[in-house]
């Protein structure tokens, strides 16, 4: 069993912005975040992340809580093992009531020790080195990046069993792989091996660039528990901090073009897995907000790759360009080559994403035949509808000069979308709503409350006043209104008046009740009435508080 103290400093050490960031897009909404829900589907975002609170919440579905918590539901795992996920991805030690540490799953203890083997291969094997040198790869390099080899199957299987690891747990980690007949053997053999980390810096898994006649030249880890290639960027740890701070990333298509603009400057380089960007790689390209370079080959399947990102950019709102490398060249030839300063010129004067975009549409159509034109006005014209629509109305003019066509053809004649209703399930009430507020902000005054104002006070928020007042903050209401930053949390003057004005509002409905009340007792109704009258609502109009006696009733 996880020791709670383990968990508790796994909790101060994570942010739920970055956890939740790292699975669906956040778009800043105020002091908060906000998407759409990840947990039911809708169009307009009601899911808000708390940076603050360190909580989210869905005012749609309801779903909430913490950062475990939404691992859990979105990863469909138990409490232990998203717990266990989130300490390594963030590097971060558990300890276990037996008495044992883990300071990363098995999986990652596997990850590690291998690297580190890779790490002394490659100093033992002449032609690793040689084809390093050859791609113009420094030492420095070599050991900023953990550049590595591995050798044959049985080389690695040995290795793991002296290390005592469990076969099982290799197979696990994406490491070894079992044949037809049940045979086990390693997936990299004869390659140069290029760790991949998260991006908190926890190693994740491997890709590979194979030294023999491979048919695969390249190839990286299976999926895992610790591996998706989709939510990876290749070298985006030792490269993020750069980002921030220029607000500017690069994506290349490879490893060797990584490490060779590193190696040249351009320390905000990144690469896509062996995969096209896709659209679960935009939380983390939102980080920090750069602009985003493109930096492909020009060959057929470089454009084809360039044009599907910029689309998708375009759409998610991103701000880039696109470079693609002439000639069959790529970053990585042209640093080995020498010609700083024509790299340099390309990644500053890149096509801008959407109107590299409407280029490459005309570029695939005949515009000298009528029907083409027709063809590919629509398709820009539909590309055009999926931008913001400030955005839109710039590029539009742009392609219309590009067409040679007036501006109105581009017009889209489209009906308003119907504003989306959210089920309201409670009858908004203001004054309660800023009650509890205060109260979940300012809990040392919920004993005081509890004296002068029953559950029932609060009508619809009376199953969430039942839940703040047992310390579970857990209820969708409550969480809602941690979250909510338009609800204003009241100093104590104003938290009393509000307290007062509700108990008036109480006695003085209570009181006509009674007033037209014929079936009680008269002696009853008549102290009932007097008791209100002279003692309850005097009291409270100056500004004191009223035990609440649940026998005081009709």
């Amino acid at each position: 069993m996880i020791d709670n103290s383990s968990i508790e400093r796994l909790k101060s050490s994570i942010d739920i912005v970055d956890v939740i960031g790292s699975y669906i897009e956040l778009k800043k909404s105020g002091a908060n975040f906000k998407a759409n829900c990840p947990f039911h589907g809708e169009k307009t975002p009601s899911f808000v992340v708390s940076p603050q609170k360190q909580i989210f919440h869905c005012f749609g579905c309801g779903a909430g809580g913490d950062a475990i918590k939404f691992v859990m539901e979105y990863e469909k795992l138990s409490y232990p093992e998203a717990i266990e996920k989130l300490a390594s991805s963030y590097n971060i030690p558990l300890t276990y009531t037996k008495g044992t540490q883990s300071g990363v799953s098995d999986e990652r203890r596997i990850l590690e020790l291998l690297q580190n083997r890779y790490k002394e291969w490659l100093h033992k094997t002449p032609n690793a080195l040689e084809y390093l040198k050859s791609r113009g790869i420094n030492k420095h390099s070599i050991e900023h990046f953990g550049i590595g080899y591995v050798g044959s199957s049985a080389e690695v299987i040995k290795f793991l069993n002296d290390s005592q690891v469990p076969l099982p747990k290799a197979i696990d980690a994406g490491v070894l792989a079992k044949g037809e007949r049940g045979d086990l053997y390693a997936r990299l053999i004869d390659r140069v091996t290029f760790p991949i980390f998260n991006s908190a810096g926890a190693i994740v898994g491997f890709g590979g660039r194979t030294l023999s006649n491979h048919p695969a030249k390249y190839i990286n880890s299976p999926q895992t528990k610790l591996f998706n290639k989709s939510r990876l960027l290749y070298g985006y740890y030792l490269a993020k901090k750069e980002i921030y701070s220029k607000k500017e990333i690069i994506i290349t298509e490879g490893y060797l073009d990584v490490i060779m603009l590193h190696q040249a400057g351009w320390t905000n380089s990144v690469a896509t897995l062996g995969t096209a960007l896709t659209s679960e790689h935009l939380p983390i390209l939102r980080k920090g907000e750069p602009k985003v370079i493109l930096a492909y080959d020009g060959d057929k399947a470089g454009v084809a790759a360039a044009l599907k990102a910029a689309k998708m950019l375009s759409a998610s709102g991103f701000e880039g360009s696109v470079v693609l490398f002439p000639e069959g060249k790529d970053p990585a030839d042209m640093v080995n080559g020498g010609d700083i300063k024509g790299l340099k010129n390309l990644l500053s004067n890149g096509k801008d994403l959407a109107i590299f975009v409407i280029e490459q549409i005309i570029k695939s159509y005949n515009l000298n035949n009528p029907y083409d034109k027709q063809k590919a006005i629509a398709e820009v014209k539909n590309f055009l509808n999926s931008l913001n629509r400030v955005i839109r109305e710039i590029y539009a003019n742009e392609t219309a000069r590009l067409f040679n066509i007036p501006l109105a053809y581009l017009s889209s004649k489209t009906k308003a979308k119907p504003i989306e209703q959210k089920t309201q399930t409670i009858a908004k009430d203001p004054a309660w709503e800023a009650i509890l507020k205060t109260l979940i902000e300012k809990p040392s005054l919920i004993d005081e409350v509890l004296d002068v104002l029953d559950f029932s006070f609060a009508k619809s928020y009376e199953e969430a006043f039942k839940s703040l007042a047992s310390g579970n903050l857990e209820h969708p209401i409550l969480r809602g209104l941690a979250v909510d930053n338009s609800i204003v949390v009241l100093n104590e003057n104003e938290f009393k008046a509000q307290v007062l004005k509700e108990l008036e509002i109480y006695y003085k409905n209570l009181l006509k009740s009674l007033m037209n009340n014929q079936n009680l007792d008269y002696k009853r109704k008549s102290f009932l009435i007097r008791k209100i009258k002279t003692d309850i609502l005097p009291r409270i109009k100056k500004g004191e508080f009223v035990p609440y006696e649940s026998n005081f009733t009709i």
